[in-house]
């Protein structure tokens, strides 16, 4: 290796509408959950840097200098075969917890920036992301999800080539809010009674595979909220008061916090003037049509 080499790397963030969890997979690759999101044009950046070093070291750090175990993990696997100390930066675009994404997102960043400086296949970088953030307790599909772009709909659950996600462009921007604090995935995923209610809410998701349009998307969307009651009351009231708006509104999973698509006309003016009088923290994203990438040279300082 040179004496010193930098990579950088985005993922995007991704909000799931529905979903059910398939992870009992004898290959890992192969686990995750089918369902249906929105990959979000806000994600997680990471540059990583490699110098030379008489011991291996990998050291993976947020803007707060946070643990970041699941990104940390995927630093060591793709690094375990060299001498050399690796720093990565991670910048979170939303926050952690949340229902985000950030967790699969900064896994993905990490994996494909140390992959480039390791000389590791996509492929690879890929399944470690997928792999840590499957056993760290981040979540259940969100690397295959944001592997690419668009409106997403996971019809075979795992990373390729196991699983299989159908994609369609999405050129409406999706506004998302937080408003509680996080439901930790870990304790509703690890609850076979959430679990098998989970599974009951996802009625929808059957004829939104067999034909993904954007409208089966927002309708099977809010049904699984409806149905899975995991939105707590201050949540549950905001829902409720932007669909009597007219807008599409649901719980992103898993966390305290909604996505919705904003009516067109003076409804939109009357639901964003809502929003700011209740004092709600809410942004417009635009929804990524390229998924996870290496960022060129030029963006790395």
């Amino acid at each position: 290796m040179p004496a010193e080499r930098y990579a950088a790397a985005y993922a995007p963030g991704h909000v799931t509408g529905v979903f059910v969890p398939q992870a009992s997979a004898r290959d890992p690759r192969a686990r995750g959950s089918i369902g249906a999101g929105l990959v979000l044009g806000a994600g997680v950046t990471a540059v990583a840097e490699w110098r030379p070093a008489d011991r291996r070291s990998a050291t993976v750090r947020g803007p707060r200098n946070e643990p970041l175990p699941i990104s940390t993990e995927v630093a060591h696997r793709l690094l375990h075969r060299y001498p050399g100390a690796l720093r990565v930066d991670l910048r979170h675009d939303l926050p952690i917890g949340q229902g985000f994404g950030m967790s699969a997102a900064g896994a993905l960043a990490t994996a494909l920036a140390v992959g480039s400086l390791v000389g590791a296949r996509r492929t690879r970088a890929v399944e470690i992301a997928h792999l840590a953030d499957l056993f760290g307790g981040g979540g259940l599909g969100g690397v295959a999800a944001i592997l690419g772009g668009g409106f997403e709909v996971r019809v075979r659950p795992g990373i390729p080539p196991f699983g299989r996600t159908v994609r369609r462009a999405c050129r409406s921007p999706v506004l998302v809010g937080v408003v509680d604090g996080p439901v930790p995935s870990p304790d509703i995923l690890g609850n076979p009674r959430w679990l098998a209610r989970i599974r009951r809410s996802a009625r929808g998701l059957e004829e939104l595979q067999r034909s993904p349009t954007l409208d089966r998307f927002w309708k099977a969307s809010e049904e699984f909220t409806d149905r899975v009651g995991l939105a707590r009351p201050r949540l549950r009231d905001v829902i409720d008061g932007l669909r009597r708006r007219g807008a599409r509104a649901a719980q992103a999973m898993f966390g305290g916090c909604f996505f919705a698509e904003l009516p067109g006309g003076p409804r939109r003016a009357e639901v964003l003037d809502w929003l700011r009088q209740r004092r709600i923290a809410a942004v417009e994203l635009p929804v990524d049509l390229r998924g996870a990438r290496l960022l060129p040279a030029a963006r790395i300082p």
